[in-house]
Order: structure tokens, then C-alpha cells, then sequence
């Protein structure tokens, strides 16, 4: 399966329609090599046929991310494998084609005692957070702040109560990352919804199609998610 993938692919990248979509400066080979690794990693891919996992693993080149790296993924639902960008293919993806070149993309979380508010100013958005000592309260919110190198900044603030919603909208609810690491997975939620809100520009059509479609997985309210189960 593996060797007959590898030269799957390796036929499909070479193709002049495919090449043109790829980003500048994708690395075929290196693409390739840790496509094996990830199916090398996650055996239970060998039961799909490759009409399905071969155009999963394509939208992952088309935008430049690795999935040996967990920037994005393949996740089951029902018979077929879902694309989906993880939060850090996001702030890649974002830190490269932001139409508003970006410094930095991060998320905190907020807890009862910490001194916290936003404001807007000049169309810029300023969050004030000064967060209490080892504080290790209840968590009332999480938010996240898109630095510009110009300076300005976007931010994203969501209350617990929202953090949740977006909790039980995911197939992954009672997964093993929602229940041991519920920080990492709040964070993960804020920074995505932030990711959304930042205009880019991609290379070409088909890295366009494939964003959007991905984002369309979220608002349809659809969610799957790379804790449940994926490869």
C-alpha cells in the first residue's frame, strides 16, 4: 500500500495542472516522504481505498502543510476522510497570505482574579491583561490577539460559556484531549475563530476552494475535530 501510494502521489505532483496549484517554493519530495511516515504512524489508513485518501492528502499539498507535522489532518466521518487545518496549519497559513502582514498569532486564557478588559481604538483592537500570580481559579473566558507588524492588532474574546458551546458542537467532546487538556482546547477554539475573521490572499483558486471549503466545515456546524481519532 505504501509503495503504491508513494508513486500515487509522486505521479500526481509531477502533473503540469497539479504543479500549478501547488504554493511557491512546496517541497514534493519532502511531501512524499512524510506522507509515508504518516502512513507508516497510522496503519488504519490502509483501509481506505485511495479515490478517498488521495485527494484528502492533495488538499494538504495544495496549501503547503504537513500532516506528518499535524498541521492538518484526515479525520474520519462515517465512510469518508475529512480535511480539516489544524490551529497551527491555521497560523501558518495566516502568517503567510495575511493581506495585513502578521507578527504573531497567541491565546491566554482568563481566570477568575485576573485583571482583564478590550477596547477599540482607532479601529485597532487593544485587550488590557494583566493576569493574576499561579492563579489557578476558574476559567471564565479565553481570548486571542493577532499581532500586525504594523503594530495594530485584531483580538478575539470568548466567555466560557461560548468556549463550551463550541465544545459541544464537536464530535471530539468526550475525547481524550476535551477531558485531560481543556486549556489547550480552549485555546485552540479561540485561535481558530480569530483565523477566520483575518482576510488573506492565497496563491491561487484551487488553495482558495480548499480553504473555504475546510471553513465551511465549522459553519455548517458539522464539527469534527483531530482529537477525534485522526490521522
Amino acid at each position: 500500500m505504501a509503495n503504491e501510494l508513494s508513486t500515487v502521489l509522486s505521479e500526481q505532483l509531477a502533473l503540469p495542472s497539479v504543479s500549478e496549484a501547488l504554493p511557491d517554493g512546496f517541497n514534493k519530495s519532502r511531501f512524499v516522504q512524510n506522507t509515508m511516515a504518516l502512513l507508516a504512524e497510522h496503519p488504519d489508513l490502509k483501509k481506505y481505498e485511495q479515490a478517498k485518501l488521495v485527494p484528502g492528502l492533495l488538499k494538504g499539498a495544495y496549501l503547503g502543510l504537513d500532516f506528518f507535522n499535524k498541521e492538518c489532518y484526515l479525520i474520519p466521518y462515517g465512510s469518508e476522510l475529512q480535511f480539516q487545518v489544524d490551529y497551527s496549519g491555521m497560523q501558518k497559513l495566516i502568517k503567510k497570505y495575511a493581506v495585513r502582514p502578521v507578527k504573531e498569532i497567541y491565546a491566554r486564557i482568563v481566570r477568575e482574579g485576573d485583571e482583564f478588559s478590550e477596547e477599540v481604538k482607532d479601529n485597532e483592537d487593544i485587550i488590557n491583561f494583566k493576569p493574576k500570580s499561579f492563579n489557578d481559579g476558574k476559567i471564565i473566558g479565553a481570548f486571542a490577539i493577532c499581532q500586525y507588524e504594523d503594530g495594530g492588532a485584531k483580538a478575539e474574546v470568548m466567555s466560557i460559556q461560548q468556549l463550551e458551546a463550541a465544545k459541544r458542537m464537536s464530535k471530539a467532546q468526550t475525547g481524550t484531549a476535551w477531558k485531560f487538556f481543556p486549556e489547550q482546547m480552549y485555546k485552540k477554539t479561540v485561535i481558530r475563530r480569530l483565523c477566520k475573521g483575518i482576510p488573506i490572499e492565497l496563491e491561487n483558486a484551487r488553495q482558495t476552494e480548499i480553504y473555504n471549503d475546510e471553513e465551511s466545515i465549522e459553519v455548517s456546524g458539522r464539527v469534527v475535530e483531530a482529537e477525534d481519532n485522526p490521522f
